[in-house]
């Protein structure tokens, strides 16, 4: 199950469930809830999809269970998002949603609850050594 926790709006969250849910019967996301993303995450919904058709976003595990998410931006940039604690190091992260408040989330972490949504995120497994390093921001795995 999906956790977006009180970071999204419940219009967010349901949204969400509902492009699970349609997604998993019909393996696609229909016009209306196309719109209803674009509505409620403004541009950066365009953007995201396209990361999520290019198949940008990996669940990073360790076997203590530690999880974190890396997504390779358009700009070829791998970002680690946190979505427990909702944040990314993206520029756009730092000044559209921590500076300026202008929305609740940047196209990486959109692109991760999408594809958390679609079923469609790459896995791949670390050491906790290698975790560390990842969380540490010294290192990528």
């Amino acid at each position: 199950m999906l956790k977006m926790r009180s970071f999204l709006p419940a219009v967010a969250e349901q949204l969400f469930r509902d492009i699970r849910k349609t997604y998993q019967e019909t393996s696609q996301i229909p016009d209306d809830l196309l719109i209803a993303l674009k509505f409620v995450f403004g541009p950066c919904a365009l953007q995201a999809l396209d990361l999520v058709d290019q198949h940008s976003v990996t669940c990073v595990l360790s076997p203590s269970g530690r999880k974190a998410f890396q997504v390779m931006g358009g700009s070829g940039r791998l970002y680690t998002c946190f979505v427990s604690c909702h944040y990314c190091p993206c520029p756009a992260f730092v000044y559209t949603v921590l500076r300026r408040n202008e929305g609740p989330l940047c196209k990486h972490i959109l692109a991760v609850y999408l594809c958390q949504a679609m079923g469609g995120t790459l896995q791949e497994s670390v050491s906790d050594q290698q975790m560390s390093l990842l969380l540490s921001g010294t290192e990528a795995p």
